[in-house]
């Protein structure tokens, strides 16, 4: 079926449940006027259902491919890249002293969430050098940025991030890549790295490689890493690609799939590179490209959830089988248990994106403002989108294909190329269990007082509501209530027991969150996002409650389970 991207719920989130309207109020982003918003959603809307959508079968049929050293991308892949970078949209948040716009991040993140519907495997492209853009912004030298950041943001260049290794894989301090100082400014970079997504195409320019190695004096561990800009071709003096660089993709990943995105295992042989940031401090500029990314991959999944709730709606809508008490055209959308998986698949999706939106305005306020209580909230919730944003994408993909029956495990239908495509999402930029686990360790080092002022804000609206909405209001009420008190237990215990109920704990807060987005939307007064409240608040908020209990097991129970009581 054909994508349609959900400009109404953009439109009433960013007015009415978000806050959207305050970035316009500050300086930074006075040009964010509701009519600039809106003209630049449309034609992102254009551009995702016009050009991107139909890209989506071909590169789950057309996979990627390398070709004699030669990565050669799904047909139509290029055209659809350049049309992404001639209509700006890799520049929407980035400094326009670079030739960006210097629009809000909340807008680019909206735009992502469109892209990922339309066509996930291409959209990864944008979204990396997107985030190679923020890390030289923030650490690179102004050579540097002259050179890459202009480049990249108009999309002739792109831009990839190394950090996985074979033998590391989560550990980045293992890792055993070397930078060797070539004495005129530049290092010999040596190792190899895996996972790289669009490590290398077709569609020319020049791929820059951000790629974290160990300098010869550098510490053992994360202490010692630095950030080194390597890129493929070697920039001639006017700045445009030359000599080829030491480097090479071994070999493309069989995945399970995003089969249209090339991920590579990438070889360097004393590649040539320069340093970004200071040396040993390689860690802090990747988690400044990593932060953001996070957000990006949870609002991945968020768009392949649409997608794939979009795919099984249609179907729904179309095949007529069994019969039902309700009167209709006996499509199976009339059957009750039908209707349910849509209506969740709707309300979650609905839930996910307000969080990611929330989350995208306090950066963008953090960024505006240099409030600390902003720049708190965003730290707070960004482990929150990232990974409920993929743990739905995953959910709602699965139940898409349950709706479509026998058809959803047949692949010609295209219900099964969402799951495989969002799968990967729960595990990099950091694994699901990685973001619990920073949820209730360093995002808690402030005894929890962030969560406290956001929960304080559910219960504030709760109590708006409980006039007009009185058994919802008590509900959002009596859930943010007691994930306050399980919070606090939660900062008085050491990090094994908080560790041991990170998941749990996470996503009870995400449907404490949710829980309350949809409450503001019942509040304004539309009838369909007070139906779609109710059934967010009555069907899947009782979770909270049983997720509390795994939180406060705490981590004795698990290790009490022996390494032979787990032997197969």
């Amino acid at each position: 079926m054909p994508y349609r991207a959900p400009l109404s719920d953009f439109s009433f989130l960013l007015e009415h449940v978000v806050e959207y309207g305050q970035l316009s109020r500050t300086e930074r982003f006075g040009d964010a006027t509701s009519d600039t918003t809106q003209a630049i959603l449309s034609e992102a809307a254009r551009l995702c259902e016009d050009v991107l959508a139909p890209l989506q079968r071909v590169g789950d049929l057309h996979p990627a491919r390398l070709e004699n050293g030669t990565v050669r991308c799904p047909p139509g892949f290029a055209e659809a890249h350049r049309a992404i970078a001639e209509g700006g949209w890799i520049g929407i948040a980035a400094d326009p002293a670079h030739g960006g716009m210097g629009l809000p991040q909340t807008l680019a993140n909206a735009v992502g969430d469109m892209m990922s519907s339309a066509c996930l495997a291409l959209q990864l492209n944008p979204l990396l050098s997107l985030g190679q853009v923020e890390a030289l912004e923030h650490h690179a030298s102004d050579e540097i940025k002259a050179l890459y950041l202009p480049k990249l943001i108009s999309g002739e260049w792109t831009g990839t991030m190394n950090l996985t290794e074979p033998q590391a894989g989560s550990d980045v301090g293992a890792l055993r890549s070397k930078a060797e100082p070539q004495g005129d400014g530049s290092y010999a970079i040596t190792g190899q790295k895996i996972y790289i997504s669009w490590g290398d195409h077709d569609f020319g320019g020049n791929v820059c490689h951000l790629v974290l190695a160990r300098l010869p004096d550098g510490a053992p561990g994360t202490k010692g890493i630095s950030l080194f800009m390597v890129p493929k071709f070697l920039p001639d003096a006017d700045g445009n690609p030359g000599a080829r660089n030491s480097l090479r993709v071994v070999s493309l990943e069989h995945k399970m799939g995003l089969h249209g995105s090339p991920t590579a295992v990438m070889e360097y042989d004393g590649a040539t590179g320069w340093l970004v940031g200071a040396p040993h401090k390689g860690m802090a500029a990747m988690f400044t490209m990593m932060n953001n990314a996070r957000v990006g991959v949870g609002i991945q999944g968020i768009g392949v959830a649409e997608g794939a709730y979009q795919h099984a709606l249609a179907y729904a809508q179309d095949r007529k089988q069994g019969r039902t008490p309700v009167s209709g055209t006996g499509a199976i959308i009339e059957h009750a248990d039908v209707r349910r998986m849509l209506a969740v698949m709707k309300a979650e999706i609905f839930a996910i994106r307000a969080i990611a939106l929330a989350n995208s305005v306090a950066i963008d306020m953090a960024a505006a403002t240099d409030e600390e209580d902003w720049a708190a909230r965003a730290a707070l919730l960004t482990p929150i989108t990232k990974a409920h944003g993929t743990d739905i994408g995953c959910e709602v993909a699965d139940t898409g294909i349950q709706i479509h029956g026998g058809m959803g495990f047949v692949e010609e239908t295209g219900a099964a190329q969402y799951l495989r495509d969002v799968r990967v999402t729960t595990i990099y930029e950091g694994t699901n269990g990685i973001q619990a686990m920073d949820l209730v360790a360093r995002k808690m080092m402030d005894g929890g007082e962030a969560a406290f002022r956001l929960l304080q804000e559910v219960e504030d609206t709760a109590e708006a509501a409980r006039g007009p909405l009185p058994e919802m209001a008590e509900d959002v009420w009596q859930a943010a209530e007691s994930l306050r008190e399980v919070t606090e237990w939660l900062v008085a215990q050491d990090l094994d027991d908080r560790f041991a109920g990170a998941t749990a704990y996470l996503r009870a807060f995400a449907r404490v969150l949710g829980a309350h987005y949809h409450l503001k939307a019942a509040l304004a007064g539309d009838r369909g996002r007070a139906a779609l409240a109710h059934v967010f608040v009555t069907r899947i908020l009782p979770e909270n409650a049983g997720l509390l209990a795994q939180v406060r097991a705490g981590a004795e129970g698990l290790y009490a389970v022996t390494d032979d009581d787990l032997a197969a």
